[in-house]
């Protein structure tokens, strides 16, 4: 029996509620703040991941699904959604669009990594990137609408980290820090491999006993360079006209080696780390790694899954899908005949409209109504369709009335 693979799910007719929701407040707010749809392909080149996200990350050493193709080249199923967009942007010669280009997406995500709560190997991200301007006021304008999405939704109690990483400038200086204060502790096998090949990963390590160790380790914003601090101070400033309460965490650096200067994230505060909702930051250098001229860029992604699994903990009320309004109901051939055209015009006038297609009782089909949460029932039995009328049937009043197709359509139109 054939099984959806591991770390995949389906979204049932039940869960599409909250995705709907969840996709409609998305494009609401990407709306709000002048973001426009882009939307990229499920697969590119390795190379544009491998060089972007960063060697020594675990998503490129542990987590990408990457095939040969036919032709022979190496292609990789997206991991995450900022290298494609800013490849996008570099192909399609969006540098000459004013700036900064906000684009937002609705995109699956694939890695392979060990499935949990909220986070699956196929999940669902919406992000959003602000692409040419490297002015701290647009940092604060992306973790400004990312807060806003959160709180449109519903979601309470909710936390903002915040930090600056620096720049290849001062990075350094930090790195040598770090090295030297790691050296001498306890290092998993992983980081062990990370002091020498990716040192700033040693501060994203998820092994409890390395996470104790992160507390006392050097901190980047104890390293910026004057124009890094200068960035720093101003998106505090900018975070505070804008009311939004934040803390600084010093051992916040994102999984992607792509980061440069502000980095953020947002959590539910009884959840910790482990159940980041959202988060993002400024990647300045990461157009001209790919091939692109000097671009500064700054964004956030969220995970649509872990958002439902938030709205659920929380018992977030989302609005209910469309239902049918008029379930259509028929005794004889005749009647049969006559539902099946009825059904049409309905649904040509605009009116959602469900009928039984086998041959029942008139009382199992109006259980039926009552079961889809039709507004009303349309009846027609042999009686009706010699006279060429139909019973319309209000199922919260409980009364009813005869009237011809023709009428009932003109009315359900308006109503």
């Amino acid at each position: 029996m054939f099984q959806a693979p591991r770390g995949t799910q389906d979204i049932l007719p039940e869960e599409q509620p909250y995705w709907r929701y969840v996709e409609g407040v998305a494009k609401d707010i990407a709306r709000l703040y002048g973001f426009g749809g882009i939307e990229t392909p499920v697969f590119e080149e390795a190379g544009l991941f491998v060089r972007s996200v960063g060697a020594g990350t675990d998503i490129v050493e542990k987590e990408m699904y990457t095939f040969t193709d036919l032709g022979g080249g190496e292609m990789t199923l997206r991991p995450e959604g900022t290298a494609s967009v800013c490849r996008a942007y570099i192909e399609h010669g969006m540098a000459s669009l004013p700036q900064p280009v906000k684009l937002y997406y609705l995109a699956p995500i694939f890695r392979y990594e060990r499935p949990q709560a909220g986070r699956f190997r196929e999940h669902h991200q919406f992000g959003c990137e602000a692409i040419g301007d490297a002015d701290p006021s647009v940092d604060a304008e992306v973790i400004d609408m990312a807060w806003h999405f959160f709180k449109t939704l519903g979601l309470k109690n909710l936390k903002l980290q915040i930090n600056s990483i620096g720049c290849p400038e001062c990075r350094p200086t930090h790195l040598a820090a770090l090295r030297e204060y790691f050296q001498t502790l306890p290092l998993c096998t992983d980081c062990g491999v990370r002091l020498k090949k990716n040192t700033l990963r040693l501060l994203d390590c998820k092994n409890p006993a390395c996470r104790s160790q992160v507390g006392s380790a050097p901190r980047s914003v104890d390293h910026l360079c004057t124009g890094c601090s200068a960035h720093f101070a101003a998106l505090q400033t900018h975070l505070k006209q804008l009311g939004l309460p934040f803390n600084i965490d010093a051992g916040l650096v994102r999984g992607l080696d792509y980061y440069t200067r502000t980095v953020f994230e947002i959590q539910p505060e009884q959840e910790g780390g482990q159940s980041t909702i959202g988060g993002g930051g400024r990647y300045d250098g990461l157009i001209e790694q790919i091939g692109g001229k000097p671009t500064p860029g700054v964004g956030f992604a969220t995970g649509i899954e872990r958002i439902i699994l938030n709205l659920k903990r929380q018992n977030v009320p989302v609005p209910p899908l469309p239902q049918p309004k008029v379930f259509l109901a028929w005794v004889g051939e005749e009647a049969r005949t006559r539902a099946i055209h009825l059904a049409s015009s309905l649904r040509r006038g605009g009116i959602g409209t469900v009928s039984a297609f086998s041959p029942r009782s008139l009382k199992s089909q109006l259980r039926l109504a009552n079961t889809q949460n039709c507004t009303y029932a349309v009846i027609i039995g042999e009686d009706e369709a010699a006279r060429g009328v139909v019973t319309l049937r209000d199922m919260q009043a409980a009364s009813q009335e005869e009237i011809t197709p023709e009428e009932l359509v003109a009315r359900l139109s308006r109503s």
